[in-house]
C-alpha cells in the first residue's frame, strides 16, 4: 500500500513524499482531486490520503465528497495537509481523520503515517 500526498505545491509534495520514501513508505503524488481520483481508482488505492484543501482543478472539499460517494474508496483513510490556521475545524468538517499543518514537522507526518500505513 501507499500514501498519496494530494497537493498543487509540487516542492512540498516531492519533500514530503521523499521523507517517506526515505522511512521505506510507498508514494504517489497527484495536483489536485481529480488526478487523485483517478489515481486511486487506476492504482487500487491508498494507505492513507494526505489531503491538502486549496487545489485548482478539483479542491480537497470535492474530492473528499467524490471519494465518500465510491463504495471502493471511502473507507481509505483521510488526513487534511493543510496551512489554514483552523485545522482541527476543517478537518471536523471534512470528516477526515486527522490533520497535518503545513509546515509538517517530520515527527508529526511519521508519526501520523505510521498510524494509517505499514512500512513497505
Amino acid at each position: 500500500m501507499r500514501v498519496l500526498i494530494v497537493d498543487d505545491d509540487e516542492d512540498l509534495a516531492t519533500a514530503v513524499g521523499d521523507a517517506l520514501k526515505e522511512e521505506g513508505y510507498s508514494v504517489a503524488c497527484a495536483r489536485n482531486g481529480q488526478e487523485a481520483l483517478e489515481q486511486l481508482r487506476a492504482d487500487g488505492g491508498a494507505c492513507l490520503i494526505l489531503l491538502d484543501l486549496m487545489m485548482p482543478v478539483m479542491n480537497g472539499w470535492e474530492f473528499r465528497s467524490a471519494q465518500l460517494r465510491d463504495a471502493a474508496l471511502a473507507t481509505i483513510p483521510v488526513v487534511l495537509f493543510t496551512a489554514d490556521p483552523t485545522p482541527a475545524q476543517k478537518a471536523r468538517e471534512l470528516a477526515a481523520d486527522g490533520y497535518l499543518s503545513k509546515p509538517v514537522r517530520p515527527k508529526e507526518l511519521f508519526g501520523t503515517v505510521q498510524q494509517f500505513c505499514s512500512a513497505a
